[in-house]
């Protein structure tokens, strides 16, 4: 025995079973309309019309029966004239009703238009609204013609029918246009295979769309085919509540409750232990109502899982390459294809049924002022599936560890301000006696000048807020923070792999079959080793020549940016001398407070940044379909492995364009000028563009300039184009919606309305804060207070992606991942290379090497004092000795310089001043500078590298707890089926057992004269003393005949179901089995 529906009070609506029926495909019979009452004694063969009156069947009289015998489905029902009555009866009493509608009705109605389908019977469902707001239906025959619903009493935001009972799992919508006839001709084929497959379709008129052009067709899975296909995808199902205690409360957990979401929408289930749905065992798991065991987002994935696979080809013409509703949706036969949100966002479903989710999640996460509140990650799994639910939790956890790098960044920040006057060297700079008396050489040929070293007292002072002796500790810190960051995310993300059914999920099973497109494109066939059955496969020839043009492409763009970068510095070396010769006498000198700060440097700097950052959007969104299209034609086997070479590929790409401006700042700035007899040129001498040299406070203050500029640049464009063009797209979309006042503003219309969420959506998401996380660890060095950057901008994206997907997008069809897939392979190895780079930046980017081999070894004196360190740390050149190609166009000199007193010029090295035997060349204290930046690259890194590696062995993956609840969810799994399989062998053998020594004689013996014309059912109905027995022929499919058993045979017991097959009828004699509830 098998319960198929829920159950009431009064009534139980049962599916008989036994050892024969195990290839039963067929749905229930279902009788509705008018009953005859019989009062008990009387005699069995009395005819129908002498018992008693007429009583129209009440709310909970739902009759179900199921045939043995494959095909046998059998609509049934009451006849015409009685019809009628009912029908009429409804329309005076429609608001009258004692009791709502039985909840049966719902399931009922599925199995009825499904069996009506197979008998060709034209059924359909009358609905009219009653009073308590619910649905009152009455299934009519072709006998009765149906009163069109009214659009207007139509729920605007339901998500069934127009039966108001089947839900609405995917929808599909299209425009008659040009090429009509063809379109329309792959749209029948394909809508064709589709409820050949067991989709149930509903079409809506364009005449009720809200521009008049659009159909809509909605689509709804019926029990047997979630069924199977939860089956074929292995989605686990709850068998039994959990038993394992919740965890204790932590100790002053109270100070967390203001950040805390409630109960009901931070588990919006139960905590069940779950197994691999099997459609043989279906009485295993915990099935209380047919129609919402499978979440929505469970539903719509399966119905997607069938369009990506359906043909809309003809059958005998068998063309592979028309499958599948993207094909459909690119060459325009459909317009769009969504599942439907489950209500409006600011306000819940009318409709009970609906569970309103999308409010909720708007209410609770969605808005901005609940940035403080955690994130309802469960209710966002459920509603959208487990790969957009990870990548929230990823975002939030990432966000939840940037607090303590910002803190530590701004600790460091606060250092630099608070030892401003301990900073000897900036004073040396700003002193008029001692910077002020030093001249420098010219930074450019020809439109460069001499100039006075004080000049850059401000940008020094700016340079000592970030390279301080902090900033080291710094670095350290966010080497160690990134592997606690990778490290505590493993252990996160294996609790939600457990709490969200993902332990056993194999990501090959991610899709479980391979791409529809590899299947149409390779022609090819071979053996599966494994699977022993024949798939498509690739020539290897094949897969080369398409590996090679992929890589060559790559190449060619990745060129293309260094071109670009080289470039950018071409214009910072010539824009230089330019900015240097308008700015000698500019009047910006001279306005207040910032008027020092604008300068020949900075100038060029900003403009360069600036640039660089236009040129990376550009190359960006060109990159963009490149990478696509080469994906594409590479043909990946599977999803998972089609996103992991998109990932691969745009994240190259990607990390050259945004990052190469700071490598060169950060590595090659500076590092390859020569000096003032001997500069070095930029693709020669003849080119003229000397190299850049970085300012006397160095380059980490440029590199900070370009990494603020490029991260806050990003990080403000992208903002605007995830809340600004989506919301400007659908103001634009909907302007006219609603234009027509007598249709309705549909569910399935307004979510038309909103735009499509792209396969690629959560792809570009990841890939944004990526380069973020590239952003704060690659060179964090340079600017402590990146971090703090970054976490004002992630609590913004949280609730922006929130409001994004929640008001913004279409509903995105619910897909697996137990992880963030190849990001994270991504993020180990950003890393590893931040703990290289950033030891790099503080040992050739940053001055703290010179200045500690000059503080504990070349200081003057005993004591170990900075005094004296910016006279050390430069080198003099005799100015007659400067090629006249390097020397200052007459009267590009500042009016003091006077040749004829000024003989020398300084230049920032370390070399041997003029007259000494080996003028010119680097003294013993460049080599032991180098000596020391070297080790302590070494001694950083391995420090580093050591304790991020104890760290990783230090933290387990996986949390004891987490492992002790999956090994006992194993357990209970496996026991749980042996018992099953134990039970069930028992019940057959015990059916087996009872077939030949137990019957109960209900019948005359001999037969009525319909009992051989085919397989016959009779339903027997208990309530209080009545006993309703009816027999049925499928043949006829009409009812043949109505009695009354005598007394309660067998044991019957009042309100209670039987149904009895004629499949066992043998000599008159029928097999009772009840259903106890």
């Amino acid at each position: 025995m098998k319960r198929i529906t829920g159950k009431t009070k009064e009534a139980t609506l049962i599916e008989m079973s036994n050892t024969l029926d195990s290839q039963i495909e067929d749905g229930c019979a279902v009788l509705t309309g008018y009953r005859r009452t019989f009062q008990a004694g009387v005699n069995v063969s009395q005819p129908p019309a002498a018992a008693g009156g007429d009583e129209l069947l009440d709310d909970d009289d739902v009759l179900s029966l199921t045939s043995f015998d494959p095909g046998a489905s059998v609509l049934l029902a009451a006849s015409p004239r009685e019809q009628e009555m009912a029908v009429e009866e409804e329309v005076v009493e429609a608001a009258s009703f004692s009791k709502p509608p039985c909840l049966a009705y719902a399931e009922l109605l599925e199995v009825m238009e499904h069996a009506a389908g197979r008998l060709q019977l034209l059924w359909v469902c009358k609905r009219k609204e009653t009073v308590r707001g619910r649905l009152g239906e009455r299934f009519l025959s072709d006998h009765n013609p149906v009163t069109p619903i009214d659009k207007f009493e139509q729920n605007r935001d339901s998500v069934f029918f127009k039966d108001g009972v089947r839900r609405i799992d995917f929808v599909l919508s299209y425009v008659d246009d040009k090429e009509g006839d063809k379109k329309a001709e792959r749209r029948r084929e394909f809508e064709a295979n589709l409820e050949k497959s067991g989709l149930e379709l509903e079409t809506e008129d364009k005449s009720e769309s809200d521009d008049r052009k659009t159909y809509y067709l909605k689509i709804h899975a019926p029990w047997e085919v979630l069924a199977t296909y939860a089956d074929v995808l292995k989605i686990k199902v709850p068998f039994k509540a959990s038993d394992i205690p919740k965890a204790r409360e932590v100790p002053l957990e109270w100070l967390t409750n203001p950040f805390r979401l409630p109960d009901n929408i931070m588990r919006p289930e139960p905590d069940y232990f779950t197994a691999p749905f099997d459609k043989s065992k279906v009485d295993f798991f915990l099935i209380d109502d047919k129609d919402t065991f499978f979440p929505p987002s469970t539903r719509n994935r399966i119905v997607y899982y069938i369009l990506t696979r359906c043909a809309y080809y003809k059958e005998d013409r068998k063309e592979k390459d028309k499958t599948g509703i993207k094909r459909l949706l690119n060459n325009g036969t459909y317009t769009s294809a969504y599942p439907l949100h489950d209500c409006r966002y600011w306000m819940k479903a009318q409709d009970v049924q609906c569970e309103s989710e999308r409010y909720h999640l708007y209410r609770h996460w969605a808005r901005f002022l609940c940035f403080y509140k955690e994130q309802p990650l469960n209710l966002i799994k459920k509603y959208y599936g487990e790969k957009i639910g990870i990548y929230f939790a990823w975002l939030g956890f990432y966000t939840e560890m940037l607090f303590f790098a910002a803190v530590m960044g701004v600790i460091c920040f606060v250092y630099g301000l608070l030892s401003y006057d301990d900073n000897i060297t900036s004073k040396e700079i700003c002193d008029q006696d001692i910077g002020g008396k030093i001249i420098m050489c010219p930074l450019c040929d020809k439109k460069c000048s001499y100039w006075k070293l004080n000049s850059t007292c401000v940008s020094s002072w700016q340079s000592h807020l970030f390279d301080n002796e902090g900033t080291v500790f710094f670095a350290m810190f966010m080497g160690i923070w990134v592997t606690l960051f990778l490290e505590f995310w493993k252990r996160r993300q294996a609790r939600l792999e457990y709490e969200w059914d993902l332990v056993d999920f194999e990501e090959e099973q991610q899709q479980l079959q391979i791409r529809p497109e590899y299947e149409q494109k390779c022609t090819g066939r071979r053996l599966n080793r494994f699977t022993q059955e024949m798939e498509p496969y690739l020539s290897f020839p094949s897969k080369c020549a398409r590996f090679c043009l992929s890589g060559a492409t790559v190449l060619f763009w990745t060129f293309l940016i260094v071109a670009c970068i080289m470039g950018v510095i071409a214009y910072r070396l010539a824009v230089y001398a330019a900015f240097a010769s308008v700015m000698k006498d500019s009047p910006t000198s001279k306005i207040q407070l910032v008027g020092s700060l604008i300068t020949p440097q900075l100038a060029t700097s900003v403009t360069a940044s600036c640039i660089n950052f236009v040129i990376i959007l550009i190359l960006n969104f060109l990159y963009e379909q490149v990478a696509i299209w080469i994906t594409d034609m590479e043909i990946p086997k599977t999803h998972l492995e089609y996103e992991n070479k998109l990932t691969m590929k745009m994240f190259m790409f990607q990390f050259v364009n945004y990052y190469s401006s700071c490598f060169y700042v950060a590595f090659f700035k500076g590092k390859f000028v020569g000096y003032p007899g001997n500069y070095s040129y930029m693709f020669g001498k003849w080119t003229s563009l000397r190299n850049e040299e970085c300012a006397p406070g160095g380059c980490l203050i440029e590199l900070t300039t370009q990494l603020l500029i490029v991260m806050a640049g990003k990080q403000m464009v992208g903002n605007v184009q995830e809340a600004l063009l989506p919301l400007l797209r659908n103001w634009w979309g909907s302007r006219k919606g609603r234009s027509h006042p007598e249709s309705t503003y549909s569910r399935w219309e307004q979510d038309h309305d909103l735009q499509n969420f792209s396969q690629f959506g959560l792809f570009y998401e990841y890939l944004e804060m990526v380069i973020q996380f590239g952003f704060i660890t690659l060179f964090v060095a340079s600017f402590p207070l990146a971090p703090l950057l970054a976490l004002f901008n992630n609590i913004l994206e949280v609730r922006v992606d929130a409001w994004k997907f929640t008001t913004q997008f279409r509903r995105p069809v619910a897909a697996k991942a137990r992880n963030i897939g190849a990001w994270e392979e991504i993020l180990n190895v950003v890393a590893i290379l931040s703990v290289v780079t950033n030891a790099f930046i503080m040992a050739f980017t940053s001055d703290m090497i010179p200045r500690l081999v000059y503080l504990y070894a070349y200081h003057p004196g005993s004591e170990a004092t900075m005094k004296g360190y910016i006279t050390n740390s430069l080198s003099v050149y005799n100015i007659s000795q400067i090629p006249e190609d390097n020397l200052p166009e007459p009267g590009e000199n500042p009016s003091w310089f006077n040749s004829s007193t000024i003989k020398t010029c300084s230049y920032r090295d370390y070399r041997y001043p003029p007259g000494h035997e080996r003028q010119y060349t680097h003294t013993m204290q460049f080599w032991h500078i180098l000596a020391a930046k070297l080790a302590f690259i070494i001694i950083m890194e391995h420090v580093v590298f050591v304790v991020k590696f104890f760290v990783a062995w230090l933290i387990p993956d996986v949390p004891s707890d987490v492992k002790a609840r999956i090994k006992r969810e194993r357990f209970l799994v496996q026991e749980y089926l042996h018992n099953y399989e134990v039970e069930k062998l028992k019940m057959q053998l015990s059916q087996s057992f009872c077939l030949s020594t137990e019957t109960a004689s209900l019948l005359p013996s001999s037969p009525s004269k319909h009992q051989f014309m085919g397989e016959q059912y009779s339903f027997f109905y208990m309530s209080g003393v009545h006993l309703y027995n009816y027999t049925f022929s499928v043949e006829k499919g009409l009812e043949t005949d109505h009695s009354d058993l005598n007394g309660n045979p067998s044991g019957m017991q009042p309100d209670a179901a039987y149904v009895v097959s004629r499949a066992s009828c043998f000599e008159g004699n029928l097999r009772i089995i009840r259903y106890d509830h």
